[in-house]
């Protein structure tokens, strides 16, 4: 329970509820949403059998370029809200989210694209007994995702507006308890915003002598750790350990790339390793084969404020045990503490199969 809610501060406070801007407005929004859980995988095929629905609620505070940030990112905003999905199926259940998430617009702030990041709660999880049918959600908790492009229109009457678009609601524990298949749903969603000061323009600032960005090539040292199980059921949560280090030069402000080395401990690999030289002597696994793993990545910062997003792409050059491939990816948000001082949380996966989600803290220097 303490890791989840570490993770739902993390998120609040990299978006920056924290900050002291001078310009606050703030608005609300309504949204009911209708559509399909689509066949990523095809042990999900029997969970698939009506059309899940639900709505999301929003709470935005706009930007008008009080810091910097803002205007490069053509003055998003940044708020929480809440999903309730109904996803029409008694094994699975309801879920209900709460996120962090940020809304970008686009072609005269006309279409907003919103991302958002946070727990959902499942009512009805995996039970071995009661509920078995159930391979997509094995864990109460799970991390979510979601993304909404809609067509938007502000204070088309007074401070009321109007919202339609696509949703894509994803719910995964990460493999922090197995099973873990997740869902992924796509929906229409047709909603209302509010203005909570009735509609009042207020003007952008602009910044026309913005200083460009030069910095020599950094070097960061992360360590991050966690809690995962493998796909085996009742195997065992196991903690892991990653060491990892990279240099990074930065390309502009928005904008960094990284280049670098994991060290992976994980031991839910070292029990894997055992069940299958014991139990299935006929794959050819030895129960004392080495569990570590030694990978090379090449990846990709965002920076927005005090926040960023990365993506990497890792090859294992070191890979005595063979688990989904030598390829693997992470994606995830870093936080500043300062200059140099950052912490992380990432989801690192294989293709679409998740292996952990990361806790993490490292130092830029």
């Amino acid at each position: 329970m303490k890791l989840r809610c570490f993770l739902y501060v993390f998120l609040i406070s990299a978006i920056g509820f924290s900050q002291n801007v001078d310009i606050k407005k703030h608005t609300l929004d309504f949204s009911q949403f209708y559509g399909s859980v689509l066949l990523h995988n095809p042990d999900i095929s029997h969970l698939i059998s009506n059309h899940p629905g639900g709505f999301i609620i929003g709470y935005n505070r706009k930007t008008y370029g009080s810091r910097e940030w803002e205007e490069l990112y053509n003055y998003p905003d940044y708020g929480a809200s809440f999903i309730y999905q109904d996803m029409n199926n008694s094994t699975l259940g309801k879920n209900l989210g709460i996120y962090a998430h940020y809304n970008f617009y686009f072609l005269k702030r006309n279409i907003q694209f919103r991302i958002g990041q946070g727990i959902a709660y499942t009512t009805n999880p995996y039970d071995k007994v009661e509920n078995f049918r159930n391979n997509a959600y094995g864990s109460d908790f799970m991390s979510s995702t979601y993304l909404m492009l809609n067509y938007h229109k502000e204070n088309i009457i007074g401070g009321l507006g109007l919202k339609a678009g696509v949703s894509v609601i994803h719910y995964s524990n990460g493999n922090f308890r197995s099973p873990n298949t997740s869902t992924n749903t796509f929906a229409l969603n047709l909603g209302l915003t509010y203005d909570l000061d009735g509609g009042q323009e207020l003007e952008y600032i602009t910044n026309a002598d913005r200083k460009k960005i030069r910095e020599p090539i950094k070097y960061n040292l992360v360590l991050r750790g966690g809690l995962n199980e493998s796909d085996v059921i009742d195997s065992g949560q196991y903690g892991f350990l990653i060491f990892s280090a990279y240099a990074d030069k930065r390309l502009g402000r928005k904008s960094a790339i990284q280049l670098g080395g994991d060290i992976f401990f994980s031991n839910f690999l070292k029990e894997l390793i055992r069940f299958q030289g014991t139990s299935f002597p006929e794959m050819g696994v030895q129960p004392d084969d080495d569990f570590k793993r030694v990978g090379v990545f090449l990846g990709h910062e965002l920076f927005i404020n005090s926040m960023s997003v990365i993506t990497q792409l890792g090859y294992y050059v070191y890979y005595p045990f063979d688990f989904e491939g030598r390829m693997y990816n992470r994606i995830g948000l870093k936080r500043y503490f300062g200059d140099k001082l950052f912490g992380a949380i990432t989801l690192k996966s294989h293709g679409a199969a998740a292996e952990a989600v990361e806790f993490g803290v490292g130092i830029r220097f």
